[in-house]
């Protein structure tokens, strides 16, 4: 017990400094803080590269668009793009228009079903993209929720901890009962500190996602039809 006081009674006076308030705190008051800030960079992290990913995305897809619909034959788009690594848009278009050449090989043509094929593979494609966007967004919604419970518990461990100090140096006086108090208060700043831009980002880039996938869905759409249109010709 003396351990226990001098552990959490050891700072001076008024020294409630985030690094004091850290080094004075119990054992598992500490590994909760770390894994917060842990989660926080971790979340960080995410943040950044989500961002850049799906900035660059609406921007691949308004250039697409534009130059799909300038006039350009789609087997000059075709011979443009298949031999790069394509996203969203772009990859619709490679998906089916390989399909398309595929089918149209040989001597004899397989153009029976070839509109439910090409459905099919734009479809997959669209959920490999969305996949793709969403990666790592599952970690944002986990900490979000998860980070101010688990400070939570920082808190509530760290005033217990101050609490039993107290009580065994039989002291009442506000220096004495602040720093303890402070410790434990530092770990729900930390769950907060997590949980707060985890939650906004998770909000954000679940509406990015949701908006990019409504538009590949659509040029999907509009790209069948344009196909629809070409097979019936040939027909």
């Amino acid at each position: 017990m003396e351990t226990l006081v001098q552990s959490t009674l050891a700072a001076p006076e008024g020294d409630i400094s985030f690094f004091s308030l850290f080094w004075q705190a119990h054992i598992v008051v500490k590994i909760v803080m770390i894994g917060l800030l842990g989660a926080s960079v971790w979340c960080w992290a995410i943040i950044v590269d989500k961002f850049f990913l799906i900035g660059r995305t609406r921007r691949q897809m308004n250039r697409f668009e534009t130059v799909f619909w300038s006039g350009q034959s789609l087997e000059e788009l075709y011979g443009t793009l298949h031999n790069r690594v394509n996203h969203s848009m772009s990859a619709l278009f490679v998906a089916a228009m390989r399909e398309w050449k595929r089918s149209h090989e040989g001597s004899r043509p397989a153009i029976g079903s070839l509109q439910q094929r090409i459905d099919r593979v734009m479809d997959v494609t669209i959920q490999r993209e969305a996949e793709r966007l969403e990666s790592r967004l599952l970690i944002l919604a986990t900490v979000g929720s998860s980070a101010p419970f688990i400070g939570l518990f920082g808190t509530v461990w760290g005033i217990m901890t101050a609490f039993q100090a107290i009580a065994a140096s039989e002291s009442t006086n506000l220096a004495v009962v602040a720093p303890g108090i402070a410790e434990a208060l530092f770990a729900t700043a930390l769950g907060l500190l997590a949980a707060i831009p985890a939650v906004i980002a998770y909000n954000k880039f679940s509406s990015d996602v949701g908006k990019a996938v409504s538009r590949m869905e659509g040029f999907a759409d509009e790209f069948s039809a344009i196909l629809s249109r070409q097979i019936d010709e040939r027909g």
